[in-house]
């Protein structure tokens, strides 16, 4: 069954995109949480042309992103959090917190877009790597710091 997105769906796709699913997956999931909606003729025509109107303003969110990712790169950002006397956080490290550090830097980024790379939450001090997503074509890797407030 093909549906058209009606919002962002992690590893599915991005808005107002035409994907292929399973009719149980779209019935069951997709419809009732209002994330999609069937594929008709209609509304395809209408995707269509809201994909044409928005193809230049996505251009300059793009340009925007990457210029952002280059800022990114280059930083490295410094998450503070309390720790005891051999390096370990109490509590740990998360999403929310990058974001709050990116935020001070002066840029915003939604702490939806971030993931830790590891595995594992970050309980201890050190550095580490996190991938952030700015744009459904820009995803970069980002350098941060956890020190001891």
């Amino acid at each position: 069954m093909e549906v058209i997105l009606k919002q962002d769906v992690k590893n599915l796709g991005s808005k107002h995109d035409l994907v292929k699913v399973k009719s149980g997956y779209a019935r069951n999931f997709l419809f009732p949480q209002g994330f999609a909606v069937e594929a008709t003729e209609g509304r395809r025509k209408e995707v269509t042309e809201v994909i044409k109107q928005r193809a230049h303003k996505e251009e300059k969110l793009r340009t925007a992103a990457e210029k952002f990712a280059d800022i990114l790169k280059n930083m490295v950002l410094k998450v503070g959090a309390k720790a005891g006397e051999k390096g370990k956080i109490f509590g740990s490290i998360t999403a929310i917190q990058l974001a709050e550090a990116i935020k001070k830097s002066g840029h915003d980024v939604d702490r939806k877009h971030i993931s830790l790379d590891n595995e594992e939450n970050i309980k201890t001090l050190g550095n580490y790597t996190a991938t952030v997503k700015l744009h459904k074509e820009v995803t970069i890797k980002v350098n941060f710091e956890v020190i001891a407030d």
